[in-house]
């Protein structure tokens, strides 16, 4: 490198420099004051049905590996199922989970889990909370976390205990008992 370009880079570097700490800002700063943290616990039943002529969860994507699986290892799933009060179908719906999970277990039955359980009457409507979590589904009870939320549950974390009420291991259609502790402001 000769004399000259060094000379330039070493003012282009200085420039630069002096640009940045002159600079101003493109934020402002504000004082920090925490809110108090409300707890909500919430109980319904998850509706996942894959049979019928109306199914709530449908097959988006299989891979050609999963006939040999012995679990259901890498289907893609979108689901749009009732949640209730009661487990009866019939119950009244109070919202649903709409989202999509993937078996990613290969040798023990595990879904990944990201749904958003959205809730349409109630003092709750208009609000959801958001799970991403690994989901179990051959133990009776698992929990799953809670990331995220909107409306009333803005920036809820916490924990949805799952218990599997009944399944059909036939067609897979699934009810499940959630009892959830939301974190939020």
């Amino acid at each position: 490198m000769g004399k000259k370009t060094g000379f330039i880079l070493v003012v282009f570097t200085l420039h630069l420099c002096i640009t940045f700490a002159l600079s101003e800002n493109y934020s402002e700063t504000l004082p920090f004051s925490p809110k108090q943290h409300v707890v909500t616990n919430l109980h319904f039943f998850f509706h996942d049905t894959l049979s019928g002529p109306d199914p709530s969860a449908v097959l988006i994507a299989k891979p050609h590996l999963t006939s040999s699986s012995p679990t259901p290892f890498g289907i893609l799933v979108a689901i749009d199922d009732p949640l209730t009060l009661g487990p009866d179908p019939k119950s009244d719906q109070i919202g649903n989970a709409r989202g999509m999970y993937v078996s990613s277990g290969k040798h023990v039955p595990t879904l990944t889990m990201y749904v958003d359980f959205g809730f349409t009457s109630g003092l709750f409507n208009g609000s959801s909370f958001t799970v991403f979590s690994r989901n179990t589904i051959a133990e009776k009870k698992r929990e799953l976390a809670v990331v995220g939320g909107r409306g009333r549950f803005r920036m809820a974390t916490g924990v949805a205990l799952l218990n599997t009420y009944s399944v059909n291991l036939t067609n897979g259609d699934a009810i499940v008992e959630y009892n959830v502790t939301l974190y939020h402001y």
